[in-house]
């Protein structure tokens, strides 16, 4: 099928990033700046409360807590513009990429969106949102904090399932809504990288190297499930804490002490999530693959529109 040049996808990123960038910039010098003042006096507020901890004096205690509880709204709420427009920028330049893509090399006329593909996206991005924000034990680090959760075993299942692209921007979008809805807004704009990446590393190995999606032996598909699965994790440990670390540094402007003692933490965290989400998702995969074959919902990844033109 003939393919067409289309720039309607690079002008909209371009605005975007543009728009992003000026955004950002301005919320960092203002909002933003707010909250690392608000972090620094919840800080002393918190030493003051272990300080007090444990002695008869529970007013005390307790007006100290609640300062704390305001403090920690406060500095969430003068965080958000500078996540969201961080946020904006990362989609922006993802825009702009696949709408350079889409000039130079051209998509195909009259391809029709696939409808089951775009449903299961949008559930298992929900999945991702539910796997991270309610499945969850956070480990505060300073005023910052990580977490053990269940969000990455989605993110892996979405491109084990649909593919890297769609696994991938389901994954994102998922578990960036998650960061953006909770205590952890400051992490979206790295979260939307990182998910979208795992989701293109799985995909990438299960479904263009070993085409995942076709007639294969059980022994087959298990082990390159399984292989998928460790290639997308492995990346997240190695990415996970050493992207966190220059994020936090040159875009939050954590304190360099922090940053590391974050990334440390971080890798442990990780790790743990990795193992947890290369077990689940080859569970789930493999369970749900016949299930969705014999329902007529299975998605042949190989034989998509975008993949068999040729």
């Amino acid at each position: 099928m003939e393919k067409k040049k289309s720039y309607g996808l690079l002008i909209v990123g371009a605005i975007l990033l543009i728009a992003g960038v000026i955004f950002s910039v301005y919320a960092y010098n203002t909002s933003y700046q707010e909250s690392v003042a608000i972090g620094t006096k919840l800080t002393e507020v918190k030493e003051q409360v272990k300080a007090v901890e444990g002695d008869t004096a529970t007013g005390d205690l307790e007006a100290l807590k609640a300062q704390q509880s305001d403090l920690s709204a406060d500095k969430l709420s003068h965080e958000r513009p500078y996540s969201y427009g961080l946020t904006i920028v990362f989609l922006a330049i993802l825009l702009t990429a696949k709408g350079i893509y889409n000039a130079v090399v051209g998509v195909y006329k009259e391809s029709k969106t696939d409808i089951t593909r775009l449903a299961q996206a949008g559930l298992l991005a929900a999945l991702c949102y539910i796997g991270f924000a309610f499945f969850k034990i956070d480990i505060p680090v300073g005023t910052e904090k990580t977490a053990f959760h269940f969000g990455n075993v989605f993110c892996v299942l979405a491109a084990l399932l649909l593919g890297g692209y769609w696994g991938g921007l389901a994954g994102a979008i998922g578990m960036t809504i998650g960061d953006l809805t909770t205590s952890y807004v400051t992490s979206a704009p790295k979260t939307f990288l990182l998910k979208l990446c795992i989701g293109l590393i799985v995909g990438f190995v299960a479904h263009k190297i070993f085409k995942l999606s076709r007639d294969h032996s059980a022994k087959y598909v298990t082990g390159v499930t399984i292989l998928s699965c460790v290639c997308g994790m492995a990346f997240n440990i190695v990415a996970d804490p050493l992207v966190g670390y220059f994020y936090k540094m040159y875009l939050l402007g954590v304190p360099q002490d922090l940053s590391k003692a974050l990334a440390k933490i971080s890798a442990l965290t990780t790790s743990v999530n990795a193992v947890v989400a290369v077990i689940a998702a080859s569970i789930f995969y493999l369970a749900l693959r016949p299930a969705l074959k014999k329902a007529g919902l299975f998605v042949n990844v190989t034989s998509a529109p975008e993949a068999k033109q040729d």
